[in-house]
This record gives structure tokens, sequence and C-alpha cells, in this order.
């Protein structure tokens, strides 16, 4: 068993020697120039990068791209996003397209709101503790104000404390909840810090509170960590037209009024069917996802969010809705998404400081609403593309350039091949086929 101790402490050649000599089958010279062929040309962005991450070898790029067409409250938008399916932003980018001809979309927050909580243990009489809460919460905001001063500088803060009871989960088991405003910031750092010194003061102040004694003068913080389930951090976008405007489907022998009725029916089948709406989810999220590493966001975070959201009402379901009434086609988008333009990588990266200029330096609540209609406009693709051709024909056409490049297909072979494959159903075996004709 190969293990060892300080690795972190070695250069970048002796990590990659060590990982070379005991998990990797080829060449130690072959992969250290690899690795090394994937570094920056700057010695100054490696160091940036390499201090982004820990036990860093190399870079491991993702393909950068953008999605024009987009307009958002009547204003032009070119949304950058990094994803490695060409058929995401190509799809982004045709629901962009075909909603910019009918009005664009609108979007509007509805809060941003982000909460975190002190999980602890206690085992004295619970009106007692409720008697503690209210006579010392203005200790524990007075407590906090060096670490909020900053923040309520900027328009946010601390917006309230709260006392949870949840000895209906687990015996002895209550929360402090804070709700805080971070601004431009996702915040997570602000809000460790102030839920950590609340733990504190807790502690402290339960230890001498007159009214308790023995046991109940002891609490156990089990840990204070914010939630990255943020649903009064809540986004809401929608496109609409009247049914007419939506336009026919020839190839699927569909008039616009059965194209409604289609792409509703699909949309309705994704909210009460968990197995649909965890694909169809995760469609949206291709689009959002895209957008937030671009930006520098945490896309672990606000996918964890958003699928917690989507089973809030006891069973997992559609992010989005499409409806019919009085003739008007709408389909809409309800999301909670924490995100930043301050902080973190949103200005440290230098790609994702490129993005935000790219969509006109937005604040976090107009990053908010640009994400949550990139996932609506990829969400409308989609459908529209199941309900019409399949979704494999586009898809297909999309993948057809990987799968040239699986077979080391020369430029000019590829461009044969997308003539070719043109008017036909691309897969892998047909592309290997056909390839292998042209090579005789």
């Amino acid at each position: 068993m190969s293990t060892i101790k300080g690795f972190s402490k070695l250069s970048r050649t002796d990590k990659i020697a060590w990982l070379a000599k005991h998990f990797l089958t080829s060449n130690p010279l072959d992969i250290a120039r690899e690795f090394s062929s994937f570094m920056h040309n700057s010695a100054e962005t490696q160091r940036l990068f390499d201090g982004i991450s820990e036990n860093t070898l190399t870079n491991f790029y993702m393909p950068y791209g953008v999605a024009p067409n987009f307009v958002i409250n009547g204003r032009a938008y070119v949304i950058p996003m990094v994803i490695e399916e060409s058929s995401v932003v190509a799809a982004a980018a045709s629901g962009a397209k075909f909603w910019s001809e009918r009005g664009g979309f609108n979007a509007e927050v509805v809060s941003t709101k982000k909460v975190g909580h002190v999980h602890f243990i206690w085992s004295g009489d619970g009106d007692a503790l409720v008697e503690f809460f209210n006579s010392t919460k203005q200790i524990l905001k007075d407590g906090v104000k060096d670490l909020i001063a900053n923040m309520e500088a900027r328009g946010g803060g601390l917006l309230d404390i709260e006392l949870i009871d949840c000895t209906h989960l687990e015996d002895d088991y209550y929360q402090l909840k804070g709700t805080f405003e971070t601004c431009d910031a996702m915040g997570a750092n602000f809000i460790n810090s102030v839920l950590e010194e609340f733990a504190r003061i807790l502690e402290s102040e339960i230890a001498v509170y007159p009214i308790f004694s023995g046991r109940e003068r002891s609490v156990e913080i089990v840990m204070s960590i914010l939630s990255n389930y943020t649903p009064e951090s809540l986004v809401k976008a929608w496109v609409e037209c009247p049914v007419e405007q939506l336009g026919a489907f020839d190839d699927a022998g569909l008039d616009a009024k059965r194209f409604a009725k289609r792409f509703t029916t699909a949309v309705k089948i994704a909210n009460v069917d968990p197995s649909r709406a965890t694909t169809h989810n995760k469609g949206i999220f291709n689009g959002i996802d895209a957008v937030v590493l671009a930006t520098g966001n945490d896309f672990r975070a606000i996918e964890a969010c958003g699928h917690t959201y989507a089973a809030r009402n006891g069973s997992y379901s559609s992010l989005t809705k499409a409806s019919v009434k009085e003739g008007i086609f709408r389909f809409e988008i309800e999301i909670p998404l924490a995100v930043g333009t301050v902080g973190g990588l949103t200005r440290l990266h230098p790609l994702s400081k490129r993005s935000l200029e790219m969509l006109g330096n937005p604040s976090a609540r107009d990053l908010m609403k640009i994400m949550a209609c990139v996932g609506l406009s990829q969400n409308f693709a989609a459908v529209k593309a199941l309900v019409t051709s399949g979704i494999q024909k586009g898809h297909m056409k999309m993948h057809l350039t990987n799968i040239l490049n699986h077979f080391n297909a020369t430029e000019k072979e590829i461009e044969r091949a997308i003539q070719y494959f043109a008017d036909k159903t691309v897969s892998h075996s047909g592309v290997r086929d056909y390839l292998f004709k042209i090579r005789g």
C-alpha cells in the first residue's frame, strides 16, 4: 500500500514522480511532459492557479464559449458558458434566439436572504431556554458588531436571530438560526465567522445565566455553519407570447396550438414524475452551471440548493412550469440562486473577471436573473426538441465532431463527414463505418 506523509510539501516535480511510480503505468517522462503542457506559460498566472487549490499538479481545461442573442428585461446579453458539452451552449443560444424574436426574457429577484445555524445540544427546560434567548438576543447581536460592520456599510449584515426547537427531531437538539443579507458577495466566510462567534457567546452566557444550574449551565456546540439551502434567495424568470407566435414545427407535424399543448404536457409530466423531473432539472442546471463556472461561483452549492428546493413539497418535481391561458403561452422558472460578484474566485480568476465584464459587471441580483434566464432557455430548447424532432437528432449532430476526433479524423475527413451526416442519423458505429469506407 503506497501511502505518504507530507505530500503537500513536495515540489510539483516530486509529486508527479511519486504519482507515476505508484499509480500510473505510463512512462514518467511522458507523464511529466503531458502535465507540463497544460500549465500556463506565465509563471505568475500558474502560481495564482496553484494557490486556488491544493496539491496542484497541472490545470484541467474546460471549453469556454458564449451564447449570444439573450434579451433579458429589454437588455441584450452575450452569456459566457464553461462546459464540455457543445449541445448545451447550442441549446441555450437556440432558446435565446427564439425568444429574442418574441419579446425576450423577463426576470425579477424575489429575495436575497441567506441563512446559517449554530447546532447545539442542551438538556434543560425548553421554556427557560426561550426566556434565556429573549434576554440574550441583544447580547448576541452586540457581540458580532465588529464582524458585520463592513457588510452593513455595503447595505447588508445580520437581519435576524431565532431560536429553533428541534427536540422533536433529536433529543435536546436546538438551533440558533441567523438570517443574513450579503449584497454582492456569496458571503460564506462572513456568515460562518458570525455563527462561530454566536456559538462562543451562547456558551459563555448560558454558563452564567442566573436561573440555570447544574447541567443546564453546559451547552454542547455541535457545529456552526451556513446553509446552502437558500429558499429566500429566490429569482423568477419567464417568457410568454400568443400561442400562434410560437410557429409551426413541420418536421413533427405540429402547428403552434398542438406544439403548445404537447410542450405544456411534457412540463406537467416533469412536475408529477420524479424520474422525469430529475433529467428535466439536470437540463436546467446544464445551462446554469455553465454560467456559474464561467463567473467563478460555486455550482455544487447552487445545484444542492436547487434540488432541495425542487423537493420542498415532499416530492421531487420540475423547477419550471408551462401554461396556456386565454391564448397566451407562458413558460417560467422559480429557483433559489445564492451567487456573488465580489470575493472568492469571481475577481481572482482572470476569466471570471472577463465573464463578469462581458455581462456588464452585474450585481449579484442581476447575475441571479441572468442565470435563471439561461436555465429557462436551456430547458425550453431541450423540451422543444423532445416533443418535436427528438433529443438525439440535435445532440448527436453536435457530438459528431467528438466522435470524429475519437477516430483521429483529419480536417478533410471531418469536413466530408459533416456533409455526409447532414441529413442522416449520427451514431458512433455509423461514423466509424463511414470513416472506414472513405479510408478504403
